[in-house]
């Protein structure tokens, strides 16, 4: 008898093991005291940190949420030694899936755990099967997941509408995943590589509207908070700031303890022209933005921003808009439609500050989380991230335009694989549109998290690339210039203007400031100043405007340029560098904005702006004695030309004596065709007509000289 009770508990103890739940019982481990007791110490710790948090994710904060995962990683050591020692255990498996769930590098490992918890038991939560739904979602086995979410559902309370509510919706971005993947994107997606991405986490990356320079946040042992390192084993934020030389990119630097703390430092935006910063900082639990302004070489102190963008609740991230003048961000203030939603504040020219901020409504916020806000520098393209919009997984990359009612276009998903099942954020986009930038985990990745490059390619059906080409795309990383140039989409209408100021005479920086104005609308749009060390500038130009330029500097003569870029223009950078003449005899300068009707001496509208500024350096210099003249092209007789050319030079004389200048500090001179500075000879070597055109126009010109001071 004695043998057959022995034999029925061998074949109990080996069914238990091979399909049935095994409790952490110590009368079932008799013959295994010590490892016992190791393993249960070990569960004991990890259940501690396990149960810290509930299960829900419902209306779980972003700090809440950081939490959560800093405590499951290290719980899952923990919990994993234990069930080496058990591995029968549904409440244990179904405990490390959840730990897996969490883990950006080994989320699909939570899959096969939860598996055996279910097989195990399958009561051993009533939120099983929507981990496994999660799990199958991460891992886009979008099918799967929609079968767990839908069993999920069928044990849910009725009278908990928000659980229901989670878990359509993630059955819907189940749905959404499909669709995206089954239509993908035409776009190459790259690691940035070396040396800006390393074994560190780098993220959030800001670019200048030229992409000469990028600011990016990083992880890092060389951090200023350095010695503060988390739970999790990484370091503060710090901001680094890496530069493109010749084509390459340098070494990233970090931006020193003038803008590091101890803290968390990280990036937020950067204007186009990268003269000003916005960066973020957490301060007792609740982050703000702070402003920072590049003066000569040097970053100034982080400036805390006032009181209409910053408030005692949490603001993440902002952005510049291409003239300065308005500024978006992301705030989690009482009064918006979700938790953290979109607004706009413009500045406040007599305050000099930033205004009342207003929301943007429900068009682009929603009942979740709108985070990342970034506006091109073509001042009418909005790119955020979103949790509440039509996503594939948490949150997703979207798109609206501003249009002409100054309402905002329904968010466009920005689609597959630009989005993914995991949280996509930070993203931002080169002036011209042909490039991208976001951080992400993937396989090819040098650390946790890297920078990818995102370039965007031509039509959904292109055409026929060569096999050289078809090769190189297929090998090229990063991708070749070539292939992208045939396939790009020229989407962005936009001029980005950039040089140097520089003194006339010794070539030397000048830090000067420029005023760029609507000329048919007569105001300014923006002001800006050149670097005071490089002398550099970089304005950007939306399509569809006659633009003019103004340079000013105290002791030096104003310079102007125009720049008449039409709505077909197409994204182009123009380098410009300009000299500034001192106020002295004999100086030279070409009014750029003096515009006449055809073939008249009458003054446009457009021009009195230009001459406004003359008069007003003629008031500000009450000595300065000058000759205003007008030139022609070599087209049309000689003496019809010398005619008219005195008649408009005596129009801007009659102008600047209408505003009280005295008429014996002014002379006016027609020189005809007689000072060309393209001569015909040098036009008629041009191969196109436009070029031909834009010479003849620059020898058709107003200019004023110094004849006496």
């Amino acid at each position: 008898m004695k043998k057959y009770i022995y034999l029925f508990t061998l074949i109990f103890f080996a069914s238990l093991t091979q399909a049935q739940d095994i409790p952490f019982d110590k009368k079932l481990f008799k013959e295994r005291k010590d490892d016992f007791k190791a393993a249960k110490k070990n569960l004991d710790a990890g259940n501690d940190l396990f149960e810290i948090f509930p299960s829900t994710y419902i209306d779980i904060n972003e700090r809440e949420f950081l939490d959560r995962k800093m405590s499951y990683r290290e719980a899952l050591p923990l919990l994993f030694k234990a069930n080496k020692f058990n591995p029968n255990n549904a409440e244990l498996n179904y405990k490390i899936g959840r730990c897996y769930l969490m883990n950006a590098v080994y989320k699909d490992e939570c899959i096969p755990h939860f598996l055996k918890a279910l097989k195990l038991n399958p009561s051993v939560s009533n939120d099983l099967q929507y981990h496994l739904g999660m799990g199958y979602h991460l891992t886009m086995e979008f099918d799967k997941a929609i079968a767990a979410f839908n069993n999920y559902k069928t044990t849910l309370n009725s009278k908990n509408p928000a659980e229901l509510e989670d878990v359509n919706k993630r059955i819907e971005e189940c749905k959404t995943g499909k669709i995206l993947i089954a239509n993908p994107k035409r776009v190459f997606i790259d690691n940035f590589g070396r040396p800006v991405n390393g074994k560190y986490p780098e993220y959030g990356a800001i670019i200048s509207a030229d992409e000469s320079i990028m600011m990016f946040t990083s992880r890092r042992n060389t951090s200023t908070g350095a010695k503060n390192s988390d739970v999790m084993g990484g370091y503060d934020e710090d901001i680094y700031i890496t530069k493109k030389v010749n084509g390459k990119w340098t070494v990233p630097e970090n931006m020193g303890s003038q803008i590091n703390t101890e803290g968390h430092d990280a990036t937020t935006a950067v204007s186009p022209d990268a003269q000003s910063m916005l960066i973020y900082k957490d301060t007792k639990g609740d982050g703000n933005l702070y402003e920072c302004k590049l003066v000569g070489n040097s970053w100034s102190k982080p400036k805390k921003m006032n009181k209409n963008i910053n408030t005692k609740h949490h603001e993440s991230s902002a952005s510049y808009s291409n003239d300065g003048k308005t500024l978006y961000f992301v705030s989690n203030k009482p009064g918006g439609f979700g938790h953290h939603d979109m607004y706009v504040t413009k500045w406040d020219d007599a305050s000099q500050d930033w205004g009342e901020a207003k929301n943007l409504g429900p068009t682009l916020n929603t009942k979740y989380n709108e985070e990342a806000v970034l506006i091109h520098p073509d001042g009418k393209t909005l790119y955020f991230s979103s949790q509440g919009h039509k996503t594939m997984g948490n949150y997703d990359i979207f798109k609206s335009t501003l249009k002409e009612d100054g309402s905002w276009s329904t968010p466009e998903n920005m689609g597959y694989p630009i989005n993914t099942v995991d949280d996509d954020v930070f993203f931002v986009i080169n002036a011209s549109g042909r490039r991208g930038y976001y951080s992400s985990f993937k396989d090819d990745g040098h650390g946790e998290k890297d920078i990818y490059m995102i370039t965007f390619l031509g039509p959904e059906k292109p055409f026929q690339l060569s096999s050289e080409d078809n090769l190189l795309a297929s090998i090229a990383k990063p991708v070749s210039e070539k292939v992208i140039e045939k396939q790009i989409v020229l989407g962005k209408k936009i001029t980005i203007l950039k040089g140097v100021v520089s003194d006339c005479k010794t070539g030397k920086p000048v830090e000067a400031t420029l005023e760029l104005i609507d000329i048919d609308a007569n105001k300014t749009l923006a002001t800006f100043k050149s670097n005071s060390t490089t002398g550099k500038y970089l304005v950007s130009l939306p399509s569809g405007k006659n633009y003019g330029l103004i340079l000013r500097k105290e002791n030096y003569l104003f310079h102007s340029e125009n720049f008449n870029i039409p709505a077909s223009a197409a994204y182009q950078e123009v380098e410009k560098n300009i000299c500034l003449k001192k106020i002295e005899i004999g100086s030279v300068i070409v009014l750029k904005n003096i515009f006449y009707d055809y073939n008249k001496a009458t003054l446009r509208d457009a021009s009195k702006n230009e001459l406004d500024r003359l008069t007003k350096l003629l008031t500000e210099n009450p000595t300065i004695k000058i000759e205003l003249s007008a030139h022609t092209d070599s087209r049309g007789g000689d003496s019809y030309n010398q005619k008219l050319s005195q008649k408009r030079a005596q129009s801007c004389v009659d102008y600047l004596i209408e505003k009280g200048i005295a008429t014996s500090r002014l002379v006016s001179k027609g020189y005809g065709e007689t000072k060309l500075i393209k001569s015909d000879t040098e036009i008629a070597k041009l191969k196109f007509k436009e070029d031909k055109e834009a010479a003849h126009q620059e020898n058709r010109r107003t200019e004023f000289k110094i004849i006496s001071k």
